[in-house]
C-alpha cells in the first residue's frame, strides 16, 4: 500500500463513516456556485495518487493508486465544494446491508440500533450524521435507493448511463450507476445541475401511478404510514391513478431472481480473475456469494436477459413521459444490526423485488425521507420515472420535500 493510503483522517468521525486509508480534504476550487458545501465520496471512485479499496482491505493491498481522479469528483471540485473524504462500503459492494466484516458498521443515527443500508453506508450515515452536506455513493441494485430510505435522506439512482462512471470501481457494468444523498430537497435538487449530463428528456409530470401491487408487496409497517403519506401531498401531484398489477404478468419474484442472476455473472467477470489470483479474505456472506456468481452460466445469464428484456419493455410502455410510478423503496424497515440471517435473507428478497425494477429497466429512482413508523423509523418514497427524466424526479422530490418528516 502506497504511503499516501495511511489514515489522515482530520476529523472526529463519531459513526464510523471513513475508511481507515481515507485521503485529507480537498478543498474545492473558490468562489464556485457549490462553495461552502462538503462531501464525501464511496470509497470506490478514485482520486489521483490514492488507492480505492472498495471495501476490501485485500483489494485495497493488492492495487496500485490511481493515476487520475474521478471525472464526478472532479466535477464538484471545479463547482467549489470540498471533499472531506472517502467512505466505508459493503465488501466489492456486493450486499445492501452497510455491515462491513473489517471496517465495521457505520451507524444510522436516524435509527439507532439499525443498518444504515448499503452498500454506500458510509456516504449515507456521513450525511445523516452531518459530517457532510451531501455524498456520492452508487447504485446497481439499490445501493443508494435502500440507504437513503434507512437514514432519512434524499438519494438519487439516475438513467442508467447519465452519470460519468470512469474511473471508479465496477461491479455489475449493465446495472452499474452512480448516486448522490442529500438531507436537504432543495440542495439534492440543485446537484443535478452538475452531476447529470446533457441527455435529459424533459417533460412535465401529468400523471403518477400509485403502485398497489409494491404497497401490498410490503410490510405493514412501512405501507400504512406511506399510504397514509401520499394521501395527504395528494393535492400538491398531477392526476393519480392506482396500479394494483404491473401490466403483461410482469412477477415481481422473478424480476429479482433476473437481477439476482445477471449481476452475479457480470460481479464474477468483474472480480473473479482478482479473487482466484489473490485468494483474498473475504467476510461472511460476501464470500458465499462471490463463491455462487462463479457458477453463473452464460446461457443461464443468456435466459434471464431474456426476460429483463420484458421487464424493460413493459416499464417503457407504463412510464412514458410524464408519468410516474409511486411505490415503497424498501419492504419492510431497517433491519436491527442483530438480525438474524433468517430476517436478513426475508429482508433481501422482499426489497430486491421492488429495486431491481429500475435496475433492470435502466430507469430513475428517487427516494425520498417520507414518514417515520410508528415506532419512530425512517422510512422512504420511491418516484420512478423515464429513461432521462431525472430532472423532473428531483423537481418533484422537491415539491415534496416541505411534506417529509424525517430529519
Amino acid at each position: 500500500m502506497s504511503e499516501t493510503n495511511k489514515n489522515t483522517l482530520a476529523f472526529n468521525d463519531p459513526v464510523g463513516a471513513f475508511v481507515p486509508h481515507s485521503l485529507p480534504p480537498i478543498k474545492g476550487k473558490e468562489g464556485g456556485p457549490l462553495s461552502g458545501l462538503t462531501f464525501a465520496v464511496k470509497d470506490l471512485y478514485d482520486i489521483a495518487g490514492f488507492t480505492s479499496g472498495c471495501g476490501s482491505p485485500d483489494w485495497l493491498e493488492s492495487h496500485d493508486p490511481a493515476a487520475n481522479t474521478s471525472p464526478l469528483v472532479q466535477i464538484l471540485l471545479d463547482a467549489g465544494a470540498d471533499m472531506v473524504g472517502k467512505t466505508v462500503c459493503d465488501e466489492l459492494f456486493y450486499a445492501f446491508t452497510g455491515a462491513n466484516a473489517h471496517y465495521g458498521t457505520p451507524r444510522n443515527v436516524r435509527a439507532p440500533g439499525r443498518l444504515p443500508g448499503g452498500s454506500s453506508s458510509g456516504s449515507v450515515a456521513a450525511t445523516a450524521a452531518g459530517l457532510c452536506d451531501f455524498a456520492l455513493g452508487s447504485d446497481t441494485g439499490g445501493s443508494v435507493r435502500i440507504p437513503a430510505s434507512f437514514c432519512g435522506l434524499y438519494g438519487l439512482r439516475p438513467t442508467h448511463g447519465r452519470i460519468d462512471l470512469s474511473h471508479a470501481q465496477a461491479m455489475a457494468p449493465s446495472f452499474d450507476t452512480a448516486g448522490w444523498f442529500a438531507g436537504e430537497a432543495d440542495l439534492f435538487h440543485r446537484l443535478g445541475q452538475y452531476l447529470l449530463d446533457s441527455n435529459a428528456q424533459p417533460h412535465p409530470i401529468s400523471q403518477v401511478l400509485i403502485g398497489g401491487f409494491a404497497f401490498n408487496h410490503a410490510d405493514d409497517e412501512v405501507t400504512v404510514p406511506l399510504q397514509a403519506f401520499v394521501e395527504t401531498v395528494r393535492r400538491d401531484l398531477p392526476d393519480t391513478s392506482e396500479l394494483n398489477a404491473l401490466p403483461d404478468g410482469l412477477d415481481l419474484d422473478e424480476a429479482r431472481e433476473t437481477f439476482r442472476i445477471i449481476q452475479a455473472f457480470e460481479v464474477w467477470q468483474t472480480f473473479g480473475e482478482w479473487v482466484e489470483a489473490t485468494q483474498p479474505d473475504l467476510g461472511p456472506g460476501i464470500r458465499d456469494r462471490i463463491a455462487a456468481s462463479k457458477t453463473v452460466t452464460e446461457d443461464e445469464r443468456d435466459e434471464a436477459d431474456g426476460y429483463r428484456s420484458k421487464v424493460r419493455g413493459v416499464l417503457k410502455d407504463l412510464l412514458q413521459p410524464g408519468t410516474v410510478l409511486c411505490l415503497p423503496t424498501a419492504a419492510s424497515l431497517p433491519l436491527l444490526i442483530d438480525a438474524g440471517q433468517e430476517k436478513t435473507e426475508y429482508f433481501r428478497k422482499k426489497t430486491m423485488a421492488l429495486i431491481s425494477l429500475a435496475s433492470l429497466a435502466g430507469l430513475p429512482q428517487v427516494s425520498i425521507p417520507a414518514v417515520r413508523s410508528a415506532d419512530g423509523v425512517p422510512v422512504g418514497l420511491s418516484l420512478m420515472g423515464w429513461a432521462g427524466g431525472d430532472e423532473a424526479l428531483l423537481n418533484l422530490a422537491q415539491i415534496l420535500g416541505p411534506y417529509c418528516k424525517v430529519s
